[in-house]
This record gives structure tokens, C-alpha cells and sequence, in this order.
């Protein structure tokens, strides 16, 4: 007999089911927002998240890591007026994307739980905020995803970048889902409900980019 539906940690529909079992990890899928995820009972302590990011070479001066990001960055500075000041949400330890754009002349704070918690950043609000292959290590997504947007003033930006999934016939062996950190995993469908159910504008540039913006004018 099949397990009950549980709660979608990123939408909350009550409605999501199994998907597959893999490693020893249990998958679900939400037919809502066709967002997949791992069994919470699952998810990696945060010891052993620290020690996979430490494996990360983000180095903001690498080259080819700027041209990955500028995946979002570019068509997120089309958006956003001179002068504009943003967040960049789970910066990591090496804050490359917030170097990017504070050389094409916009102001960035820095937040990330494990490198940089200062939580007075987060008793402000911006006209835009970035999260860069984060939102696939998000535990509680749904809270999460409040919290940015309460981030966000009228008229500003959430400009996300994570690895869409697009395929369940190839989820056991996706790269993406080798890495134990990354525990939710996003279709551009995923985003496209949130935005409509949060009333944003959602706008997906290139593959594994997604910019919403919130309704109302800055002041």
C-alpha cells in the first residue's frame, strides 16, 4: 500500500507523493508545483553541509565562475535602475556575484547563514535580492521563500539560479541530485506557480534562471 500524501515543503499542497528511492533516500513529488524533493528524515546535518561547501572553489575572481553567474546577472542588471541596492542570500565564501554587481555600479549586502549571519541585513529591505544555487539547499523552502520576499520592495527583484529539473527518468543519475546539500529541486513550473499564487510577475530569461518581481512601484 502506498505511503500517504504529505505536505510540499515548497508550496505546502497537501498532495505530494513518492517518487523514488535512490541511495537509500527517499524522493517525492508535488503534482502542484512539480517541485521534488528529499525526505526531510533525510536531509544532511548542518555539519556536513559546511564540510561540502568548504569543497566549493567560488573564487570571485575566477573567470569562469563570473561567466556562470552572469547567467543571472545580466539579465538582471537590464532590470535594475543605477544605483539600485540589493541582497545577495546565501553569498557563501566567496561572494563573486555580489563583486559583479557592485562593479556595474549597485550596492550589495551579504547574507549567508554559515559565512555570514548577520541578521540585521535581514531587518531591511532592497530593491532586489539574489540567491544563487541556493534555493536547492533550502530545508524549509516555503519559509524560506517568505522570508524573501518579504526582502523585497515594491517594484524590486528575486533573482534566483538553480539547476531546473526537468526529467524523472533521469533523476537517479542528475548530477545535481549526487551532491547530499541539495535536497529541493525547482522546474521553471515551480516557479511560475509560486509567483502566481504570491501575484508576481515571473520571468525566466535562460535555462536555470528565474527573476520575479514584485507588483507595486519603489518609492
Amino acid at each position: 500500500m502506498p505511503p500517504d500524501p504529505i505536505a510540499c515543503p515548497v508550496c505546502l499542497a497537501p498532495s505530494a507523493r513518492p517518487l523514488l528511492e535512490v541511495d537509500g533516500r527517499d524522493y517525492w513529488a508535488c503534482p502542484e508545483c512539480e517541485a521534488r524533493f528529499l525526505n526531510p528524515s533525510h536531509h544532511p546535518t548542518r555539519d556536513a553541509e559546511h564540510a561540502q561547501y568548504m569543497l566549493h572553489d567560488n573564487d570571485e575572481a575566477d573567470i569562469g565562475y563570473r561567466r556562470f553567474l552572469s547567467r543571472l546577472a545580466e539579465p538582471l542588471l537590464e532590470r535594475l535602475p543605477p544605483g539600485a541596492s540589493g541582497l545577495d542570500y546565501g553569498c557563501g565564501p566567496g561572494p563573486a556575484l555580489a563583486a559583479m554587481l557592485r562593479e556595474a555600479g549597485r550596492g550589495v549586502a551579504l547574507y549567508d547563514p554559515l559565512f555570514r549571519p548577520e541578521a540585521s541585513v535581514l531587518a531591511q529591505s532592497y530593491d532586489f535580492v539574489t540567491c544563487t544555487e541556493v534555493a536547492e539547499h533550502f530545508h524549509t523552502p516555503a519559509a524560506e521563500f517568505k522570508r524573501l520576499r518579504a526582502l523585497v520592495r515594491p517594484g524590486g527583484w528575486l533573482a534566483i539560479m538553480t539547476c531546473f529539473q526537468t526529467d524523472d527518468s533521469r533523476f537517479a543519475n542528475w548530477h545535481y541530485r549526487h551532491d547530499i546539500t541539495h535536497v529541493v529541486f525547482y522546474r521553471d513550473t515551480t516557479f511560475r506557480h509560486l509567483a502566481e499564487n504570491w501575484g508576481w510577475r515571473c520571468e525566466v530569461p535562460v535555462k536555470d534562471v528565474v527573476l520575479m518581481q514584485r507588483p507595486g512601484h519603489a518609492p
